[in-house]
């Protein structure tokens, strides 16, 4: 068994040489360009090279503060060869997010990808005691010239000497499994940054259990669409490399719709929201055809949901059953696949919460949604789908040789050796999470009868009405999403007589329903009376199966997205309700005063 993460890359460019292990697609040709193992290898070597030429070496912090590309990837190893510690920023991420990671780790270097990150680093460089060296990728456009700025192909140049070759290996032959590798910092949502402390063998773990449940081979391509800043993709990118499968690098996540017809993946990790914008486009779609259409494509799709169950619990279709699926397959469904590039054969999916509607949607289509719970603190996976048997109201099954319970409170425990090392420099919240090697995650859940995993809220979302009933948001919030005209909805009503919601609309769904001859001529059609009332009867019949304490009462419309840039979602697009809370305090005091 290999010790480390460097170790095993080493293993994989010597075992693949020559085959294309990375890609990504240069902007100014549209073509995408490959590297090789052997290319990875030597641009690995040569940054850790040169970070040992600036003298950085075991224990060093340092940052990656850019979009999704192969650099990424390659500083990432880099920085673990040279025995250091990786501290990735969200693409997006404020300088004051920034900030406070690199105050707190006492950085000096970190590499950045793009034009607006580099705006960042320089406010950084003045404002931060330690940082003194930023790093541009080969990406990065601006010509600006600072003694304290190096562009890549200087920066290659500076480990050239034998000295730092020899020192290179010494590095890595001294890297400990139960070494540090990289902080993920997050904030969850409850807005106070938390450095994940992660070290080699909680990733090597990972990557074995994956091994155990998870069928991937070296003919694989995955497109790497999520940022690399979160623990979801960069572990399973690790799992590429592991598993000697191709990563395709997509820097721009909206564009993730026209790279799928390009890049063909067979595999890609997507989270909740990626399937709920898709689904609604699909349906969308669908209401602008005949009804002949419309009734061929209901048709293939009862036929999917017929096959998927048999597919859940691994039972053989019955003939008829198959010849059916044949043909709605050939009609419908191959087509429906083709949005996702045509050879998708698995998407691991996870970071919130799912409607099980969905993933019966996607998986009649032929399309294996593998939906699963984890964390940053449990390095990613703790449960997903078998591809051969699994519930569609869960989570999946736990992974192996990892173990979970449920304390008495209904929160879900984790332990094993993917857990994180604590929190850095965070001892006090350390222990209030990790006691006697068990993980208390925070998530209240349970198991079905046949032992998969469900996730049901965040204990601290849920809350108490002054009627004393409690409310869990995410329901309501997910039964309210899934409404075609709804872009994003956030549920209210702590220690209040009823439940509230702020909802943002989708502008695109509405501007199509109500053109301007129907309404009242208010310059925001948010505020128009036809639209209020056109809410209030949707969710009057969306609301019909809740009991009258969880119905959402009153509401307002917004047009600004919530989004991670507005400090309303997480990098991972879970709502931060405390900041939510914050930013529209006036509109949900509005609310419950008339």
């Amino acid at each position: 068994m290999e010790d480390h993460l460097i170790q095993m890359f080493r293993n994989r460019a010597a075992r693949y040489g020559n085959k294309v292990a990375f890609r990504t697609r240069d902007k100014s040709s549209g073509q995408y360009k490959d590297y090789t193992w052997n290319h990875g290898l030597r641009a690995v070597n040569s940054i850790a090279k040169s970070l040992l030429a600036f003298s950085h070496g075991p224990g060093c912090m340092i940052g990656i503060f850019s979009d999704n590309r192969p650099e990424w990837t390659f500083a990432d190893l880099a920085i673990l060869s040279v025995g250091g510690v990786v501290v990735p920023f969200f693409g997006t991420a404020s300088k004051q997010q920034v900030k406070y990671m690199v105050d707190e780790t006492a950085m000096e270097l970190i590499f950045v990808g793009n034009d607006e990150q580099l705006e960042k680093g320089m406010w950084l460089l003045e404002n931060c005691d330690t940082l003194d060296t930023i790093v541009l990728m080969p990406s990065v456009q601006s010509t600006v010239q600072s003694e304290y700025i190096i562009r890549w192909d200087d920066f290659i140049k500076l480990g050239e000497s034998r000295e730092f070759a020899i020192k290179l290996e010494e590095s890595v032959k001294a890297i400990k499994d139960d070494q540090l590798a990289t902080l993920l910092y997050t904030s969850g949502t409850t807005g106070e940054p938390k450095g994940v402390m992660l070290a080699h063998e909680n990733f090597m773990n990972c990557l074995q259990i994956h091994d155990k449940r998870l069928k991937v081979g070296n003919d694989d391509i995955s497109l790497c669409f999520l940022p690399l800043s979160h623990v979801f993709e960069r572990s399973w990118t690790y799992y590429m490399i592991h598993r000697g499968a191709v990563n395709v690098y997509l820097e721009n996540p909206r564009e993730v719709i026209n790279e799928l017809s390009l890049a063909k993946p067979t595999l890609m990790c997507a989270v909740p929201r990626f399937f709920e914008k898709t689904y609604n486009g699909i349906r969308a779609e669908e209401a602008k055809w005949p009804s002949a259409k419309r009734k061929l494509f209901d048709w293939t799709i009862s036929i999917g949901h017929r096959v998927s169950e048999y597919r859940s619990r691994s039972a053989a279709l019955p003939i008829g059953l198959k010849i059916s699926w044949t043909i709605a397959d050939k009609l419908v469904l191959k087509k429906l696949r083709s949005v996702f590039g045509g050879n998708i054969r698995s998407m691991p999916c996870s970071g919130a919460a799912i409607r099980p509607e969905l993933l019966r949607f996607f998986h009649a289509a032929g399309i294996f949604v593998n939906y699963g719970y984890g964390a940053s603190e449990t390095t990613a996976t703790v449960s997903c789908f078998k591809h051969d048997q699994y519930e569609f109201g869960s989570c999946g099954t736990i992974m192996p040789d990892v173990n979970v319970k449920i304390s008495e409170q209904g929160e879900i425990l984790v332990k094993g050796a993917t857990i994180f090392k604590g929190y850095y420099k965070k001892p006090e919240l350390t222990s209030t999470v990790l006691k006697n090697g068990w993980y208390h995650t925070g998530d209240k859940g349970d198991f079905t009868l046949q032992g998969n995993l469900i996730m049901e809220d965040r204990i601290n979302d849920l809350f108490k009405t002054s009627g004393g009933k409690y409310v869990s948001p995410q329901k309501i919030e997910l039964l309210i999403g899934q409404d075609p005209y709804v872009e994003q909805v956030v549920v209210i009503g702590d220690n209040q007589k009823f439940i509230s919601a702020i909802i943002v609309p989708s502008m695109a769904a509405l501007t199509q329903k109500f053109d301007e001859t129907m309404l009242a001529g208010h310059k925001e059609i948010i505020e128009d009376e036809n639209v209020v009332n056109f809410f209030l009867e949707r969710l009057a019949s969306l609301q019909q199966e809740l009991t009258p304490f969880e119905r959402v009462v009153k509401f307002v419309l917004l047009k600004e997205l919530f989004s991670v840039e507005n400090d309303a979602l997480t990098s991972t697009l879970k709502v931060k309700r405390k900041a939510v809370a914050r930013s529209y305090a006036h509109l949900i005091e509005a609310l419950y005063k008339e």
